[in-house]
């Protein structure tokens, strides 16, 4: 059996179950490298699971069971990838497994229902799912966590309907159906009571829309302790708004100090800077090959690791930063060699919008059955500027920029500029003919564009692909019907047939 990229008929391995039939041949070397990996994902869950207040946490929260489907989640994530693709992809994505797992334990750990560690829980600060990590920089000894991270949004990417009896609850304590599945999410969470109650003061963030602001505003009385709003500019771009946004940033660090009584230390904030202005170069690096014929770190890879940098890291891991730069050079050796990620490319992808989180690998089945490569995504064109290191008013400024531009809506807030210009500015950039164009269902923010974006479109000579999905809630848009909206496409557009056609239409409404 041939170990060439594009040589095994992926779509045959579902049938309509949880598992697949059986492993993807990759030749003795990569197949030997993948299995390992995947074995020392159940390692990591297995010594995870062992420990006495991890055990208590699996059967005390219901969200804990889709962490079983890690080795899955990392299957499909990676598949059809040989070599360094392959590598890299188990490199980026196992730091994010190991920094998931640091987390959780934290939590449990501090949690009053489960270890009840009062000193550890002096020293916790949260924040909400979108909100930077970056400002926790200056306060070294403190623990930055977010119980939104594991129990919503991780949960919903390990298993398709990780999060569908939440979104339930919430609807059936009288909340309409059309609202945004992640806070609907979250309020079901709280609903259940399935937070782990924890901290010692929280801060939050008017982020993408009001269904955000208003599940903020649920969790913080459901926290039960002092809640900081941060709230950043909606008009992000504009000049005028800048030192408000630094005053409301010092806000935020002037309360989590009254709080808990530690001072912010900008020796230790500068030196946080450095290492996340030195992650910013390296991905600056991966994006200039990514301009090339050869991309390295793109698609999936690219885009939950740097979900992962962005959100949990921000300059304070010293491991996501040796990880970058790892990263950055097995890129160069894929760049230099001209290594391909797919049997044939055909088309260079950006995609737009919010993903869904139940197909996070989508750009996975991109490449593998129709050779279109996504080289980068919304999501992760943040964080692309640097903070000042030596001028502390200068600093406020650089990251209250930071905080307006957070994910997702440094693109569903501002105004055309950042909503639709900047879509063409970077189809330029990276040479993008398709555009997978998201719409989330539930999502207000995002629709008013939708006229634009075609319009715009025809001007620039790139194809939108409308891929329809509602964000947590696979009942609403499955997978399955999101790959047949990119089939008709291609093949009434393109007048193309698929690289692998086992993959163009398969059942896997069951699987995780």
């Amino acid at each position: 059996m041939s170990s060439k990229l594009g040589s095994e008929p992926l779509g045959k391995f579902y049938t309509g179950k949880k598992p697949k039939k059986r492993r993807e041949w990759r030749g003795l070397k990569d197949t030997w490298y993948d299995y390992t990996r995947w074995l020392g994902y159940w390692k990591t869950l297995i010594t995870f699971i062992i420990k006495p207040n991890n055990m208590k946490g699996f059967f005390r929260y219901r969200w804990m069971m889709n962490y079983l489907a890690l080795p899955d989640f990392m299957d499909r994530h990676t598949e059809g990838m040989r070599d360094l693709q392959l590598r890299m992809a188990h490199n980026a994505l196992g730091l994010i497994v190991t920094d998931i797992c640091g987390m959780l334990g934290q939590i449990f750990k501090a949690d009053p229902a489960i270890g009840n560690d009062k000193e550890l829980n002096k020293k916790i600060v949260l924040f909400d799912e979108n909100m930077m990590s970056t400002l926790m920089g200056g306060f070294p000894n403190l623990v930055w966590l977010s119980v939104e991270v594991p129990a919503v949004y991780t949960s919903s990417m390990m298993s398709q309907t990780g999060v569908s009896y939440y979104v339930d609850v919430t609807h059936e304590y009288g909340v309409p159906s059309d609202v945004c599945p992640m806070p609907a999410a979250e309020l079901g969470v709280a609903l259940a009571d399935d937070f782990p109650l924890i901290g010692c003061c929280a801060v939050q963030c008017n982020t993408t829309c009001d269904g955000s602001l208003m599940g903020n505003g649920i969790e913080a009385r459901s926290f039960k302790i002092p809640t900081f709003q941060l709230a950043v500019p909606i008009r992000h771009r504009q000049e005028s708004v800048q030192e408000y946004a630094a005053e409301e940033v010092l806000n935020a660090i002037h309360f989590i100090e009254e709080q808990i009584g530690e001072k912010f230390d900008w020796d230790a904030f500068f030196k946080s800077m450095e290492r996340f202005n030195a992650e910013t170069d390296e991905f600056l690096e991966w994006m200039e090959i990514s301009k090339t014929d050869y991309p390295q770190v793109m698609g999936v890879t690219l885009a939950l690791y740097r979900y992962g940098v962005y959100q949990a890291a921000g300059g304070r891991n010293q491991a996501f930063l040796d990880m970058d730069k790892k990263l950055t050079r097995m890129a160069m050796e894929g760049y230099e060699k001209k290594l391909p990620a797919a049997k044939e490319y055909r088309h260079r992808a950006m995609t737009w919008g919010v993903q869904a989180a139940y197909y996070t690998a989508l750009p996975i089945w991109l490449l593998n059955c129709w050779g279109v490569v996504t080289i980068t995504d919304m999501l992760s064109m943040v964080s692309t500027e640097k903070v000042n290191t030596k001028d502390k008013h200068q600093a406020m400024l650089d990251l209250a920029y930071l905080y307006e531009n957070m994910i997702m809506r440094n693109r569903s807030n501002g105004g055309y500029e950042t909503g639709v210009e900047a879509l063409w500015r970077f189809c330029e950039m990276f040479r993008i003919d398709i555009v997978i164009m998201y719409v989330h269902m539930g999502c207000k923010s995002m629709s008013g564009y939708h006229g634009l974006f075609e319009e715009e479109a025809r001007k620039h000579g790139v194809h939108l692909i409308w891929v329809t999905h509602n964000l947590m809630c696979p009942e609403d848009g499955s997978r399955r019907d999101m790959r047949t909206e990119i089939n008709r496409y291609m093949r009434t557009v393109f007048r193309e047939e698929p690289l692998d056609p086992t993959l163009e239409d398969f059942d896997d409404k069951q699987n995780w």
